[in-house]
């Protein structure tokens, strides 16, 4: 049995994580699609995209109407990212779009700014779901929780 005397610090500070769930809340104030955000230290997987498709999955994200989610995962301690684009939004944005996203990030978090770098890429991601998934008051609803998901 493992035991520490220090506490754990935590990646973001809880101001860190509600500006984040609040940008991702405003992303999709615009838009039927949905962001989710997926932390964890380690990427069990050699290539975190796959991490990130698994996480999808686990989360049910792919049961939106519209097939419009999108998940941002990162794990910290291995230095790995990925995004995952569900079917709908994949098809309208294509590969070109997630690679410079990725770009965009790491230019935050190579200079250790992660909060900045993942609000960044919120508000990318929220400008390309606006462009090809509208919101439409009428029917459109919050069909995916705004709250970061931290894993193991």
């Amino acid at each position: 049995m493992k035991f520490s005397l220090f506490k754990k610090k935590p990646f973001f500070t809880d101001e860190e994580q509600q500006e984040i769930v609040a940008a991702i809340a405003s992303a999709e104030k615009q838009t039927s699609g949905e962001i989710r955000v997926y932390i964890e230290n380690h990427c069990r997987f050699l290539d975190p995209i796959d991490r990130a498709a698994e996480a999808f999955y686990a989360l049910k994200m792919e049961n939106t109407e519209a097939h419009n989610a999108v998940l941002v995962y990162v794990a910290i301690k291995d230095r790995q990212l990925a995004l995952y684009g569900d079917k709908g939004i994949h098809e309208k944005v294509g590969s070109k779009f997630w690679n410079e996203e990725v770009k965009l990030i790491l230019s935050h978090f190579n200079k250790e700014n992660y909060k900045e770098g993942l609000i960044s890429i919120i508000t990318g991601i929220g400008e390309a779901l606006t462009k090809y998934f509208p919101y439409d008051g009428g029917i459109d609803k919050n069909e995916l929780p705004d709250d970061i998901v931290f894993g193991r």
